[in-house]
C-alpha cells in the first residue's frame, strides 16, 4: 500500500470528529438539543469531505504529488459513511424511529427528499468505488462517478433550505464547490500552474 503514514493520519483525522461529537453530546456541552447539533454537524461534515474529494485532483495536479489521489476513495468513502451517520442521527434524534412521521416530515420539508436523493446517489457510488467495479465498468465507471457533481449540487440545495435565514456559510461552501466545478473545465484543468514543476526549474 502505497503511503501508509499518509493514509493513517487522514483516518484518524476523519474518524476523530463524530467520535469528539457524541463525546461532547454524551458531556452535555451541546445545548439543550443535542441531537439535532449532531445531526447538522454530520450533515455539515458530509458536504466538507465531499468538496474535500473534489480538491484532490486539483492538489495533484499543482504540486504532481500522487497522494493526494491515494487517498480520494478514501475520503470518499468517509464521506458516504458521514452521511449514513447523518440518516441514522435524524432517525434517532428527530423521528424517534417512528415512521409514521417521515411521511409528514417529507411533505413538510421537501429538503429532505433532495437529502435522500444525494444519499442514494453516494451509496451507488461507494458500492461501485472497488477495482472490480472499475473493470466490470470500464469506460462507464468514469461517466458513472461524474454523479459525484450532482451530489454536490443537491448536497447545497439541501443545505441552502435548512440555513436559509443565514447565507452567509453557505456562500462560502458554494463558493468553494463552483470553483472546484470550474477546475473541471478542461481548458482551465489544463491551465492549472504546476507548482512542483516550477519550483524545480528555479532551483535549478
Amino acid at each position: 500500500m502505497r503511503f501508509p503514514y499518509w493514509r493513517s493520519f487522514v483516518f484518524v483525522w476523519v474518524i476523530i470528529w463524530p467520535l469528539l461529537w457524541v463525546f461532547q453530546a454524551w458531556s452535555s456541552v451541546l445545548g439543550p438539543d443535542p441531537g439535532k447539533v449532531l445531526v447538522d454537524r454530520l450533515g455539515l461534515g458530509t458536504l466538507i469531505l465531499l468538496l474535500i474529494t473534489l480538491c484532490m485532483t486539483p492538489l495533484q495536479k499543482m504540486t504532481g504529488w500522487a497522494g493526494w489521489v491515494a487517498v480520494r476513495r478514501q475520503i470518499g468513502l468517509w464521506c458516504f459513511a458521514y452521511v449514513m451517520l447523518h440518516l441514522l442521527a435524524y432517525l434517532v434524534f428527530v423521528l424517534g424511529f417512528d415512521w409514521s412521521q417521515l411521511g409528514v416530515e417529507l411533505r413538510k420539508r421537501p429538503y429532505i427528499i433532495v437529502g435522500s436523493l444525494g444519499f442514494l446517489l453516494l451509496f451507488v457510488l461507494a458500492v461501485t468505488s472497488n477495482r472490480y467495479s472499475q473493470r466490470r465498468l470500464g469506460a462507464r465507471w468514469k461517466k458513472l462517478h461524474r454523479l459525484i457533481y450532482v451530489i454536490l449540487g443537491l448536497g447545497l440545495l439541501h443545505m441552502l433550505w435548512i440555513v436559509r435565514a443565514d447565507l452567509k456559510e453557505w456562500a462560502v461552501y458554494a463558493a468553494i464547490g463552483a470553483m472546484l466545478m470550474v477546475l473541471r473545465v478542461p481548458v482551465v484543468m489544463r491551465r492549472i500552474p504546476r507548482l512542483y514543476k516550477k519550483k524545480t526549474v528555479s532551483a535549478s
